[in-house]
């Protein structure tokens, strides 16, 4: 950990992830030796980050403190606030995870399929619960309305006050499925005081209220019933309340639904299991039973709203998918906005699956969409309800946070009393003060899916160089006295040069004699073939024709040293000459 000022006395708030971006959501709360996290979520990469599939916030702090974990809370089940659960519980344990029904039943899936359900105990809570985590942590769960199912805001007592995390939310006061934020039990701990409020920044910019998510449901059954012909409808897996509309509005206009994409097959099949999603089971059918049926009778619900690589609405638009082709007269709804970072991807879906002849629906002016997240007048309430003495603003980007903190000086939080803090600051917070009291390492890991393996900087570097620049490889066979058997093959794949690709060989050639004969004795020093440093050769020759070709092409392409010696070294005759050993074939013979 970094040098720091901390007070062993005092409450310590690290997030590590959710601050100044959109996702990996991870923070957690230490007081003398004890740590209890909220949330562990991931993110999605970049363009540039070539190979990588998830993105998750540097947990060096945690596996040095690893000792100290007594326990997690969750949320609500969204993947940047859970996603990077299975991949933590790979390097540390969490001795139990506490969180709702929803997101539990999602988590314990996400456990077996890595291999680490063995290594937390999971526990489901109701609203108004209260769990006991350690000695210091007493956290009550309080229902909250966001764009999924089953979410909460906490309130964490600890030795100093009250800590309440508002969790992602907005107020919906006529949310779907009839769960209503209790904002009577916020009211009641504002009237005892709340010593610290970390509150959702995302729409912080916007004015007013978020609209209800019931807002919806007519100008999605408006849409609906204008589509001709096959309807599909992307959303977010996760959203629950909307996929509970989709499929009313489907049963009243007499579709049948078929789901494609994994992670919204699991939600609705826990959400069905659990309560939260109500349909007849003949509304929903496989891909294969509607083939047959008439084209206004089918809607095919899907992932990708952001545009994902892997998403099932992404690989229809790219032609990509087995089973399905976009045809003329078809209509595709995007039920989502794209989030930051995301535009281009969907803009560039919704292209493609224009040019193929669907029709698509997007845009805020429609009306098929709504935030989760509260905008100026609801975290106005919250601050209102809550009355806390510090406020940190939590959940978003810098801007973001910025207008928030705003926002709360404007409802009479002094500024004093109020930080703005980035991913890895330690908060300190007494009884009587807040600060930032140093910092913990608060970068990025990235996860290569495929492999199972982690990223690291330098290979990720090595990918966007290929990717930018390309790459050259070259093949070289060397004997034991350090000459060479052949002219070395020369390949290059995404270089563009001017220079011929025989005079590059010859050239390569060239450098590498020159680099043998000039620095061979220092990998076989005693002249004998056994002593030979191959590797120490190999990696010479390899940044040495690296440094040579950048500086002779202009440009930066990765270079690859293929290195062949032949099987079996020489050994000496009696005579003191030397002559090469036969294989066991040769003697045969």
């Amino acid at each position: 950990m970094a040098k720091n000022e901390a007070n062993n006395s005092a409450l310590k708030i690290i997030p590590l992830g959710g601050l100044h971006e959109i996702g990996k959501n991870t923070c957690l709360f230490e007081y003398d030796d004890e740590i209890i996290l909220l949330d562990a979520g991931l993110a999605f990469p970049t363009e540039a980050m070539h190979g990588v599939n998830i993105v998750l916030p540097d947990t060096t702090y945690l596996r040095e403190n690893r000792h100290k974990i007594k326990g997690m809370i969750v949320t609500h089940g969204h993947e940047d606030h859970i996603g990077g659960i299975a991949f933590h519980l790979k390097q540390f344990d969490i001795p139990v995870i506490y969180g709702p029904r929803l997101a539990m039943a999602m988590l314990e899936g996400k456990l077996e399929e890595a291999g680490v359900r063995d290594r937390t105990e999971i526990r489901t809570v109701l609203p108004r619960d209260v769990v006991r985590i350690g000695k210091n942590f007493l956290v009550e769960y309080i229902r909250n309305t966001h764009s999924i199912a089953d979410s909460f805001t906490v309130a964490i007592h600890t030795p100093l006050g009250v800590v309440i995390h508002t969790g992602d939310f907005k107020i919906d006061h006529t949310p779907v499925d009839g769960e209503k934020f209790d904002l009577q039990r916020l009211a009641e701990h504002g009237e005892k005081g709340v010593l610290c409020l970390l509150s959702d920044s995302t729409n912080a910019e916007i004015p007013g209220f978020t609209p209800s998510e019931r807002s919806v449901y007519p100008n999605l059954e408006r849409v609906f019933s204008q589509a001709p012909g096959r309807l599909f409808v992307t959303t977010f897996a996760s959203s629950v309340h909307r996929i509970n509309m989709i499929l009313d509005i489907a049963k009243k206009q007499n579709r049948v639904v078929t789901v494609v994409g994994r992670s919204m097959l699991n939600l609705i099949a826990h959400a069905r299991n659990l309560g939260y999603i109500k349909c007849e089971d003949n509304l929903l059918q496989p891909l294969h039973a509607v083939r047959n049926l008439p084209d206004e009778r089918v809607l095919v619900l899907t992932t990708g709203s952001q545009g994902e690589t892997m998403a099932a609405m992404t690989r229809i638009a790219n032609k990509e998918h087995p089973h399905i082709k976009i045809r003329q007269g078809d209509t595709v709804v995007f039920s989502a906005n794209p989030i930051p970072g995301n535009t281009i991807a969907v803009v560039n879906t919704i292209d493609k699956l224009m040019i193929q002849g669907a029709k698509v629906v997007y845009g805020r002016d429609k009306g098929i969409h709504v935030s989760g997240h509260g905008c100026q007048e609801e975290q106005k309430l919250m601050i209102a309800l809550t009355r806390p003495k510090f406020f940190v603003p939590f959940h978003g980007e810098h801007r973001m946070l910025v207008k928030h903190a705003e926002t709360a000086q404007s409802m009479g939080i002094p500024a004093e009393n109020m930080i703005i803090i980035q991913n890895g600051d330690i908060v300190e917070l007494t009884e009587d003060a807040i600060r930032v009291a140093g910092k913990v390492p608060s970068g990025i890991e990235l996860v290569d899916t495929t492999s199972s393996g982690m990223v690291s900087a330098k290979v990720l570097q090595e990918r966007q160089r290929m990717a930018s620049e390309g790459i050259i490889t070259i093949a070289a066979a060397i004997d034991w006295n350090g000459k060479l058997l052949a002219k070395p093959e020369t390949h290059l794949r995404g270089v563009v040069t001017s220079v011929e690709r025989s005079l590059l060989q010859t050239w390569v050639k060239q450098r590498i004699e020159e680099i043998l004969t000039v620095r061979w004795t220092e990998f076989a020093p005693g002249g004998e073939a056994a002593d030979i440093d191959w590797g120490g050769l190999q990696g010479t020759l390899e940044r040495e024709l690296q440094r040579s070709i950048r500086r002779e092409l202009q440009c930066q392409p990765s270079v690859t040293l293929l290195m062949q010696i032949p099987d079996e070294p020489p050994v000496k005759v009696a005579d003191g000459r030397r002559r090469r050993t036969r294989t066991a074939a040769q003697v045969a013979s």
